[in-house]
């Protein structure tokens, strides 16, 4: 599959490489440990945030289409370039950043694609950017962790001029009581999975919510399809990752299990199914619910998961 057919943000999507873990990371790597030997786990005072840190720094270096600086603990974040701050600063007096954001987005199309896209469809372009790679910070630790992050709107910072990603590790943390991080200041366990997938919705919700309240001027549509898109994104996510693990098998079940079917805010589930190429393969796609505008950058590249790409049109495309 091309970057097109996950609809993931900018940059080209690595070659088929797999997904959820049989043995959650910190299964595997603490096996022994007991709640008065963490090993492992970072020492007081670095605590959750610490844990966070090197979750953070593992998806980077793991997800080429991620970039993201990790701040020390404790610490704000320190890029030195223009930056957006979200969070109640975008949302009361923060418009110059935002503004400057959308700014730069029109910039990077027009200097990729020899294009100039309206305002709106550049909102929309860098929103998509944000929601996918902050959604994925969140639901990879889960994926590859079993924990779920708080990461609130203004522990992100974004680098308007390279798009970089800059977060401040928070410390709090809901995880199952069988994880060694359960004895950390800022941990919060959880019962069972399910109660740790609908963590991981919370999380993402909350998030997002202020977000798509301060874009909402610019991106010239609704709530609905606004948190389409968040579907969309958190879904993709967690299929990428799979596929970057080498188990797009694993990607799927994961986003399948996160959004079986629509939870609000989220108006719809995973809702995968099977397109099947001559050769007899069996290959996963779903339909967005939310739209990026790729489409209106390059008409004949919409996304394989844009609803105006037909299955005929999908299979040409993985049998090409």
């Amino acid at each position: 599959m091309t970057m097109a057919s996950l609809a993931l943000p900018r940059a080209a999507a690595p070659p088929h490489a797999s997904g959820l873990p049989a043995t959650p990371t910190y299964v595997a790597g603490l096996l022994a440990a007991t709640p008065t030997d963490l090993v492992g786990l970072p020492s007081a005072p670095a605590g959750v945030a610490g844990l966070l840190s090197v979750a953070y720094r593992r998806l980077d270096e793991m997800c080429e289409v991620l970039s993201v600086r990790v701040g020390e603990p404790g610490q704000g974040p320190t890029a030195s370039s223009p930056v957006m701050t979200m969070g109640p600063v975008v949302l009361t007096d923060g418009r110059e950043g935002l503004e400057a954001f959308v700014e730069a987005e029109v910039a990077r199309i027009r200097s990729r694609y020899d294009h100039t896209a309206p305002r709106h469809v550049a909102a929309s372009r860098a929103l998509h950017d944000y929601v996918w790679s902050v959604a994925l910070l969140m639901s990879g630790v889960w994926y590859l962790e079993r924990r779920v992050p708080r990461i609130a709107p203004d522990d992100i910072r974004v680098d308007v001029t390279s798009g970089t990603y800059e977060i401040r590790p928070g410390s709090d943390l809901a995880c199952l009581p069988d994880d060694p991080a359960a004895v950390l200041d800022g941990a919060r366990t959880v019962p069972h999975q399910e109660a740790l997938r609908a963590e991981l919705r919370t999380a993402v919700a909350d998030h997002m919510r202020p977000v798509l309240e301060a874009f909402g001027p610019y991106v010239r549509r609704g709530s609905r399809a606004l948190w389409g898109m968040v579907s969309d994104d958190l879904v993709s996510g967690l299929w990428y990752l799979g596929r970057t693990r080498g188990d797009e098998a694993a990607g799927v079940r994961a986003a399948s299990e996160v959004l079986p079917a629509a939870r609000a805010p989220f108006p719809g589930g995973a809702d995968f199914r099977v397109l099947r190429t001559a050769d007899g393969h069996e290959h996963p796609t779903r339909t967005r619910r939310g739209c990026c505008l790729y489409y209106t950058i390059r008409p004949t590249e919409a996304c394989s998961t844009c609803p105006r790409t037909c299955d005929t049109e999908r299979l040409r495309r993985l049998e090409g």
